[in-house]
C-alpha cells in the first residue's frame, strides 16, 4: 500500500489531498493510517519530518462524521507554532468535508477561542496549558472525546506539560472508551510509562527507521571549539564555506538570540528572530519571513520546536545544547522528508562532555569541521563590541562557564505547569 487512493478514503478528503499533493504516503503513514483505521491505540517512534501529522489526521478525518456539534477529537501540542501549523494542515483537509476544526494556545484572546468552540467543532488542537484554561471555564466539554493524538510527546515531557496532560485525559472517557494515538521522535522511560497507563494494553508499536537511531541518516554533523567572542568568528567561518541556503541557528536565551541576530543583519546577511519574548503576531511574521525570503533564522529551543519548515539546509548550534535530546530535537529541522542536511554545533573549550553524550545518545559521529576562522575577527570583533555596547559590556568576552549568559535565563522549560 503506497498510495492515499489506496485507503479508500472518503472522497471529500481524497480529492483536498490531491489537491495538496498529497498522493503517496510516507513509511510512518503507511504504517499508522490503517492501524488506526483499525481503531488501535499506537505508539509511534519516528523521526521529526517524517509525516506524522498526516498519520493521524487523515484517519480521523476518515473515521468521525462532522457537524455534531461537539468535539470528537482532541490532539496536544507542546508549542503555539506547532499547534498553528497541524491546524492548518487539518482544515486543508477538512475544506471539502463537514468537519471543523480550531485552535488554542496561550498568547492569543481566550474570549475569541471561546466563540470559535461555541460555534460547533469537531476537532480542537492545542497547547496543554491553554486547553485546560478552557476545559476549567466551562467553555471544552472532553467527555464525548473519541480520539486523544498526543503529538511531539517527548518535547511535552521535557517542558513539563505532563502534569496538564494528565489532567486533561482524566476529564475524558476512559481508555477503553477512547482513541489514543501517541507521536514522538524518541520514547524515554517515562513516557513509556504514561502510555501503559492511559492507553489500551494492545497498543500497537510503530517504530520507523532502526531502534537505535533517532536522528535521520542524511544529516552531516560537525563541530568547532570556539568559546567567548571566537565564537562569531567560527560562526562566520561556516557560513562562509558552506552557503547555507535556509538555515535555523539556536542560541541559549532570547537575549542572546536578539544579539545573533542584530550582528548578522549588521554584516548584511538576511536574518530574523524569533523568541518567546516576542508577541505571537511577531512570531508568526518571523515564520513567514523565514517560509517566504529570509536565509537565517535565529532562535530559542522553545520558539522552534514544532516547527514544519520542509526546506532548511542547516541547523548551527551556537550554544551546543546540554540536553542531547534537545540536540536530536534541534537537528530534526533539518533534512526532513527524505532531504538531505547539515548540523553544526560550535563547543566550548569545557564542553567535550556535550559532544561525548550528543554522540552517544544520537549515535552520530560529529566531525571536526575545518573552518577558517582567522580571517573573520577583524569583521567580527568591531561588531561585537558594537552589539555589546547596546546589549551590555563584556557579554562575549570571557570565557564564561555555564549555559546562562544573562541572569534571567530566559526561555528555559520550567518543571511545574508552564502554559504556553
Amino acid at each position: 500500500m503506497k498510495n492515499f487512493s489506496d485507503l479508500h478514503l472518503k472522497p471529500e478528503i481524497l480529492n483536498a489531498l490531491n489537491a495538496m499533493n498529497f498522493t503517496e504516503m510516507t513509511e510512518v503513514q503507511e504504517s499508522a493510517i490503517p492501524a488506526v483505521l483499525s481503531h488501535k491505540d499506537i505508539i509511534v517512534r519516528s523521526k521529526t519530518g517524517s509525516g506524522k501529522t498526516g498519520a493521524f489526521l487523515i484517519p480521523i478525518m476518515q473515521i468521525i462524521t462532522g457537524g455534531q456539534g461537539y468535539p470528537q477529537a482532541i490532539v496536544l501540542v507542546p508549542t503555539r507554532e506547532l499547534a498553528l501549523q497541524v491546524n492548518a494542515v487539518a482544515h486543508s483537509i477538512a475544506q471539502k468535508s463537514r468537519i471543523r476544526t480550531t485552535v488554542v494556545y496561550g498568547g492569543a484572546s481566550i474570549n475569541v477561542q471561546v466563540q470559535n468552540l461555541r460555534n460547533g467543532i469537531d476537532i480542537v488542537i492545542g497547547t496543554p496549558g491553554r486547553v485546560l484554561d478552557l476545559v476549567e471555564r466551562g467553555a471544552l466539554k472532553l467527555d464525548k472525546i473519541k480520539h486523544l493524538v498526543l503529538d511531539e510527546a517527548d518535547l511535552m515531557l521535557d517542558m513539563g506539560f505532563i502534569e496538564d496532560v494528565e489532567a486533561i485525559i482524566s476529564m475524558m472517557p476512559e481508555n477503553e472508551q477512547r482513541q489514543t494515538l501517541l507521536f514522538s521522535a524518541t520514547i524515554p522511560t517515562e513516557l513509556s510509562s504514561i502510555a501503559r497507563r492511559y492507553m489500551k494494553f494492545d497498543a500497537v508499536k510503530i517504530n520507523i527507521g532502526k531502534e537505535e537511531s533517532v536522528t535521520v541518516s542524511t544529516i552531516t554533523h560537525s563541530y568547532y571549539v570556539a568559546g567567548g567572542r571566537s565564537k562569531f568568528s567560527a560562526l562566520l567561518g561556516y557560513i562562509d564555506k558552506f552557503n547555507p541556503k535556509k538555515c535555523i541557528i539556536f542560541t541559549s536565551t532570547q537575549r542572546e538570540a536578539d544579539f545573533v541576530h542584530d550582528f548578522l543583519r549588521s554584516i548584511k546577511y538576511n536574518a530574523i528572530v524569533m523568541h518567546g519574548g516576542m508577541s505571537q503576531a511577531k512570531r508568526e511574521q518571523s515564520l513567514h519571513a523565514f517560509k517566504t525570503h529570509a536565509t537565517f533564522l535565529i532562535s530559542t529551543n522553545l520558539a522552534a520546536r514544532g516547527l514544519d519548515i520542509n526546506d532548511v539546509s542547516d541547523v548551527i548550534n551556537f550554544d551546543a545544547p546540554e540536553d542531547p535530546r534537545t540536540y536530536v530535537h534541534r537537528v530534526g529541522r533539518s533534512a526532513r522528508m527524505g532531504k538531505d542536511g547539515r548540523a553544526f554545533t560550535i563547543f566550548k573549550p569545557d564542553e567535550e562532555h556535550l559532544k561525548r553524550a550528543i554522540c552517544k545518545l544520537a549515535n552520530v559521529n560529529i566531525s571536526k569541521a575545518e573552518l577558517d576562522i582567522a580571517k573573520f575577527k577583524d569583521i567580527a570583533i568591531p561588531e561585537m563590541k558594537r552589539n555589546e555596547r547596546k546589549f551590555g559590556n563584556g557579554r562575549f568576552s570571557g570565557n564564561q562557564r555555564g549555559r546562562n549568559f544573562y541572569s534571567s535565563g530566559q526561555d528555559r522549560p520550567k518543571n511545574n505547569r508552564y502554559r504556553r
